[in-house]
């Protein structure tokens, strides 16, 4: 089961901006001993228009766009990435 943890405001070289959701897998653990135990899993993250985004480190992200040969890197102020 995949959960939307938090969206993501990100910008590039032009000023556009690129609303990226940041999704976790969870896996419930639980059983009669650990009621409620979940694990999560590696963070994945896609655009709201459903491209393929790839964290490069930091506030810096790759978004595969339709059309475009390369990705386009945007860069985000988000206190957690930066």
């Amino acid at each position: 089961m995949s959960r939307n943890e938090r969206t993501i405001l990100a910008f590039d070289p032009a000023g556009n901006e690129y609303f990226i959701d940041m999704f976790v897998s969870v896996r419930d653990l639980s059983d009669l001993q650990h009621a409620g135990a979940t694990r999560s899993g590696l963070p994945a993250f896609r655009t709201r228009e459903g491209h393929s985004v790839t964290h490069l480190g930091g506030g810096e992200f790759a978004v595969m766009v339709p059309g475009e040969e390369e990705a386009i890197t945007v860069r985000t102020e988000d206190p957690e990435f930066v």
